[in-house]
């Protein structure tokens, strides 16, 4: 057996003896070991292979399925620039948590600045975005490919340090890089892994009773908000849960983005936050009040901050009952702001982006994932009706880059073999355009995509770049060509290119129509709306929970 198919067996075998089940790869020349290892373990029943042709959209189909099962997953491309395309999703991971790990085949260290094609420092490429990374070579022994392995996936996992993470293997062949044909022994995937005990949680806090207390829970897996949720019901306290919390049910209040604006949110004085709230403005001013005590629950060894005066940084945290009349004032108020929110958008003559995500979420069963663009349709989620029981949501939060989405969506079902709801802007579904190609001997899981389609990026028009003042004098043209970015995409003859099915829907009737069927095998519902009057709509929004006057 020549040096470089006894390496890329023993790290498939390891990856598989430490729990790896999902492996996505990407076609190339110096991944051939591992690629012909690959097909082998899977041949075997040990191993499911994923093929994308387009590096980056295999690092977001592996990063969704990470995200989805807690799991770590390779993704698997050859040497050079293929490397620096798994950058997006390894920054995701990093400030997501998500065990992802990025499998890269190199050239010989030897081959190091001499001019070799495809040949680059491939280690430390990642810099601080990775909890563990190693490097492997033929002459590197079995010994070291089992510990390395173990140690790269448990950092990743952050098994010992509850941090969880990507990782980083680089593995150097050489030359032959194919086995023989003949030799079909797999004694190579029967081997052991070290047993590693997880570190375990920390203490209960159990702050004083007193100060009027809300609970606020952003971005979040279902564990974090079903945490986050038990605790706001045990105490009685307000539960102001983001569309991305999986808290978002139950005693949640669904405008409280509004109420955020109002004068309702001044009486708050402490705030008890899950998981990364990063998504609205009104959310950060709130942390960012000094009268405010701000306890943040962590998940792990790191914690989010974003206000920089948490008095409090706890693991478990017990609230004392809080004031039923406090609970009585924000119930009262969501319940004013949410009528009035439905009678504004019920008013408005055509479909609009917030009327059009409270459809989306509603539409999602339990069971089912739902996946939350960024920009503009993760906030106009933030508005929609609590649930009773809603679908699992996902919403790539961790930089806020539109990096992806598609492909997360897709690794997502693969992860969970359920149906995938994803509500997401053209611009969005433009940029991850190579996440519709899945090639015909891949498996493909149920996948609705709603495409809000706005020709452009409407969430600018809601920022300070949308300030009228910047369509004359001086700048111009500006806004729409450098912001809004007008693309002009036939998304209906983008999706008969990639094999699916497309309807386009421009009324109520026939969005409801279209959500009500059962999402099986892959569509785009394309939703065109205007964006020239966004700016006034989230002004008008905004108003619901303003004192007049």
């Amino acid at each position: 057996m020549n040096p470089s198919t006894a390496l890329a067996r023993a790290v498939i075998g390891h990856l598989v003896a430490n729990g790896v089940e999902h492996l996505v790869v990407s076609p190339g020349s110096r991944n051939t070991p591992l690629l012909f290892a690959a097909h082998r373990a899977e041949a075997a029943g040990r191993l499911r292979l994923h093929v994308r042709l387009d590096e980056r959209v295999a690092g977001f189909t592996a990063y969704g399925i990470a995200r989805v099962t807690g799991r770590p997953v390779p993704v698997l491309v050859t040497s050079g620039t293929a490397v620096g395309n798994l950058l997006p999703a390894m920054m995701e991971a990093a400030h997501t948590g998500v065990p992802l790990i990025a499998l890269t085949a190199d050239r010989p260290n030897g081959m190091l600045d001499t001019g070799a094609n495809q040949t680059t420092h491939q280690l430390g490429i990642y810099g601080t975005f990775v909890r563990a990374e190693a490097n492997l070579e033929a002459d590197s022994g079995i010994r070291a490919v089992r510990h390395q392995i173990a140690r790269v996936l448990a950092a990743a996992g952050g098994v010992r340090s509850r941090l969880a993470g990507p990782g980083h293997l680089n593995l150097r062949f050489a030359e032959p890089l194919v086995p023989d044909p003949d030799d079909d022994d797999l004694a190579w995937l029967d081997v052991d892994a070290p047993a590693i005990a997880p570190l375990g949680a920390g203490m209960l806090t159990e702050p004083a009773a007193g100060p009027r207390t809300v609970v606020l829970v952003g971005s979040g897996g279902p564990a974090t908000g079903a945490r986050a949720r038990r605790v706001a019901e045990e105490a009685g306290v307000p539960l102001l849960a983001g569309p991305a919390s999986n808290a978002r049910t139950g005693s949640a209040l669904g405008t409280y983005r509004l109420l955020l604006d109002s004068p309702l949110a001044a009486r708050i004085e402490r705030a008890v936050v899950y998981g990364r709230p990063t998504l609205s403005r009104p959310v950060m001013r709130l942390l960012a009040r000094t009268d405010v005590e701000v306890i943040v629950v962590a998940d792990g060894s790191d914690w989010n901050d974003v206000g920089l005066h948490a008095a409090v940084v706890a693991d478990e945290v017990r609230l004392p009952a809080g004031d039923p009349g406090w609970l009585a004032e924000w119930r009262e108020a969501d319940r004013r702001v949410a009528a009035d929110l439905a009678a504004l958008l019920a008013a408005q003559p055509v479909l609009t982006g917030p009327e059009i995500a409270a459809a989306v979420v509603t539409s999602v069963p339990a069971e089912d994932l739902l996946l939350l663009g960024n920009s503009q349709p993760m906030r106009d989620a933030d508005l929609a009706p609590i649930q009773d029981a809603p679908g699992r949501v996902l919403g790539n939060r961790g930089l806020s880059g539109i990096d992806g989405l598609l492909s997360t969506a897709t690794g997502a079902g693969l992860g969970l073999g359920r149906p995938v709801t994803v509500l997401i802007g053209d611009v969005s579904l433009a940029h991850d355009a190579g996440g519709l190609l899945i090639g015909p001997s891949e498996s493909v899981p149920d996948l609705r995509v709603v495409l809000v389609n706005d020709d452009g990026g409407s969430i600018f028009h809601t920022l300070e770049q949308g300030d009228p003042r910047y369509r004359a004098g001086a700048y111009a043209g500006s806004f729409e060509r450098l912001f809004a970015t007008p693309h002009g995409v036939d998304f209906a003859a983008l999706a008969a290119a990639y094999g699916w099915r497309h309807r386009l829907v421009t009324t109520r009737s026939e969005l409801a129509e279209a959500l009500a069927a059962p999402v099986q095998g892959r569509e785009l519902l394309e939703v065109p709306i205007s964006r020239d009057d966004r700016r006034d709509l989230e002004a008008r929004l905004r108003g619901l929970a303003r004192p007049e006057g």
